[in-house]
């Protein structure tokens, strides 16, 4: 009974839509979303030193491997 449910969210939605437009929405949603990126980047600039990626090792397959993989992948 406290909550909030799909049909609530979706007549807010709509009636933002008819205030604000889609393009002003469109914008504001841009805007948002740089000044998201810049939080993340700031964060991340702050002085921690950042992990670097690890690198997965590969091995060279074994000839009866790359025989068995060829005729699996002509089944599937």
């Amino acid at each position: 009974m406290g909550g909030i449910g799909i049909w609530q969210l979706v007549i807010v939605l709509v009636i933002v839509f008819m205030l604000f437009g889609t393009k002003r929405l469109k914008g504001l949603g841009a805007d948002v979303g740089e000044a998201i990126q810049g939080f993340r980047k700031s964060m991340g600039a702050s002085g921690t030193p950042e992990e670097p990626p690890q690198q997965v090792q590969q091995r060279a397959p074994l000839q009866g491997e790359t025989v068995q993989q060829a005729q699996t992948d002509r089944q599937a």
